[in-house]
């Protein structure tokens, strides 16, 4: 056997879905092969320091003050630097250890958006999952509808407003959505996942709570006309030649599924795997997974979930998320294995993208020369 690859393994970060990281950064952690891997746990708090260490979730789990920090500089060959005390109170860099791949566990904004991919691309590092692009279209639920529309895949009627309008003049913001879609509506955050911020309106009074709400956590909020339908998700996997799981069903056990349906009420909402669906209507959804994917120029792995109508097969893309849940139970990796892949086989291949993409970037021409 060669060397063993050494995996940083990045989790927690500065959005409202730190703890979710931080879930899903322990099954990964437990689930990588130390046969295979030597892994770095590099955590980040919600203040925005980095750590690394093996207890590194447990320390951001009971928000211990950092010990000890840690820097990734956007230089090729710096890798991961250690803090350390200097003369005179500051502190110096030292090196800590070289990666040779980053898997970056991070949900929400300041992590799977986009900028911590922009500063694994100035490293030259191979990181697990989409690249800047496809990370912040898929990260921002308008300019990702916006992309869809463009392309001719159906998505549900909304209404952008900035927090900006919302913080001026609610009542103008509520006015233009009532005079665009019928109640009932959601409200959201441009930019956040685990429906973070996510407020759903039957009235006057409800839209101007929920626009309040979601203005608390992005610059930018949509207002989506409400769909009586079923929560289909379906996980895709690969870069050039990506390919689709079986079709997943969320029965929430509440009125949607929020934050609280998905995290803080144990088994009470139910997952179908793999989804009650005709075979023609499955094929359909999986094959325009993988379009959306590709639309975005997504790379390694997403989760792409659409709303069905009830009583018909009409449907909508409604997000693509580029991080999803990772926890051995999440639906990302559930609907993996339902497919034939295990969890540890689904990180080995996660990887192994990771590597294959940074190659063929590598292989491409950077400097011109007239």
């Amino acid at each position: 056997m060669g060397r063993k690859l050494r995996v940083g393994v990045v989790f927690g970060g500065r959005s409202g879905e730190h703890a979710v990281s931080l879930a899903s950064a322990r099954s990964v952690l437990e689930a990588l092969d130390r046969r295979r891997y030597d892994v770095v746990p590099i955590g980040i708090t919600r203040e925005g320091r980095w750590i690394a260490g093996a207890d590194a979730v447990g320390a951001l789990e009971r928000r211990l003050p950092p010990s000890d920090s840690v820097a990734l500089l956007p230089e090729p060959g710096a890798a991961l630097q250690r803090l350390a005390p200097g003369a005179g109170g500051a502190r110096v860099l030292a090196p800590l250890a070289e990666l040779d791949v980053v898997f970056p566990v991070l949900h929400g904004p300041m992590g799977e958006d986009g900028t911590l991919q922009g500063l694994l691309e100035l490293a030259e590092l191979p990181y697990v999952g989409c690249g800047v692009l496809a990370s912040a279209v898929g990260m921002d639920k308008a300019a990702f509808k916006d992309v869809m529309r463009a392309n001719g895949v159906p998505v549900v009627e909304h209404v952008l407003l900035s927090r900006r309008e919302v913080l001026a003049g609610a009542a103008a913001c509520a006015d233009r959505v009532e005079a665009a879609l019928d109640y009932p509506v959601f409200c959201k955050p441009a930019n956040m996942g685990s429906s973070v911020g996510v407020v759903k309106a039957e009235d006057r009074a409800g839209l101007l709570a929920g626009l309040a709400e979601a203005a608390r956590w992005d610059r930018r909020l949509i207002v989506e006309r409400g769909v009586d339908a079923r929560e289909i998700e379906i996980s895709v996997l690969g870069n050039g030649d990506a390919v689709a799981s079986v079709p997943g069903e969320i029965v929430p056990c509440r009125d949607f599924y929020d934050y609280e349906a998905k995290y803080e009420t144990g088994d009470a909402s139910e997952l179908l795997i793999p989804a009650p669906l005709p075979e023609d209507l499955s094929r359909r959804l999986r094959a325009l997974a993988v379009r959306a994917f590709a639309l975005i120029d997504g790379a390694g792995l997403a989760r792409v979930d659409f709303l069905l109508e009830r009583g018909g097969d009409h449907f909508y893309i409604n997000e693509i998320n580029t991080m999803p849940g990772f926890t051995a139970i999440s639906m990302y990796p559930k609907l993996w294995l339902a497919s034939g892949m295990s969890y540890p086989e689904l990180i080995d291949r996660l990887i192994a993208l990771a590597i294959e993409r940074h190659r063929e970037g590598r292989a491409l021409t950077r400097v011109f020369e007239p």
